[in-house]
């Protein structure tokens, strides 16, 4: 039997039709792109809603969480972004005073970066939100299918990262 028809057969027919038509859509890798989309766009409107911020902000905002104050470099690198990228952001988020900069006393080249205490309300309110959400989502699972697919997503991380690796050492 030929991969596709054994990957065919496997799948619900509306899925197996999209595989034949555009594979990559059927792939596990896509649909949980697609849960995340679903995810990160309905986590969007909600914390626009309830904090104003937008999903670069509310992303600053989380990342700065209750640490202490860190470089707008390490910040940056926390949400996957570059420096040029945060900075409107985190322009807007000091003119609401949400978020803190001051120089660092140990290297004045370095800015660092911290919630104030209307941000760590906000910050709080994104918490808030989020474990609702996951509450939410995770109501569709019983315990043990819970522990089964966190299982499963370890070990799907773990070869991620491994590929990931393999594909940085080609080039």
């Amino acid at each position: 039997m030929t991969e596709k028809l054994k990957t065919a057969k496997a799948l619900p027919p509306a899925i197996a039709i999209d595989a034949e038509l555009a594979p990559i859509t059927a792939m596990l890798s896509s649909q949980l792109m697609v849960l995340a989309n679903l995810l990160k766009r309905g986590a969007i409107l909600r914390y626009k809603r309830l904090t104003g911020l937008s999903s670069v902000e509310f992303g600053l905002v989380a990342s700065l969480g209750r640490r202490p104050p860190m470089s707008v470099v390490r910040l940056a690198e926390a949400v996957g972004m570059d420096k040029g990228q945060i900075s409107r952001a985190l322009a807007e988020l000091v003119a609401r005073r949400l978020v803190a900069k001051a120089p660092n006393p140990r290297d004045n080249r370095e800015t660092l970066v911290s919630l104030t205490k209307a941000g760590l309300a906000a910050h709080d309110a994104i918490v808030a939100g989020a474990q609702e959400r996951n509450r939410r989502l995770l109501e569709q699972l019983d315990p043990q299918e819970l522990e089964v697919l966190l299982g499963h997503i370890d070990r799907l991380t773990a070869a991620a990262a491994d590929m990931l690796a393999a594909e940085k050492e080609l080039g």
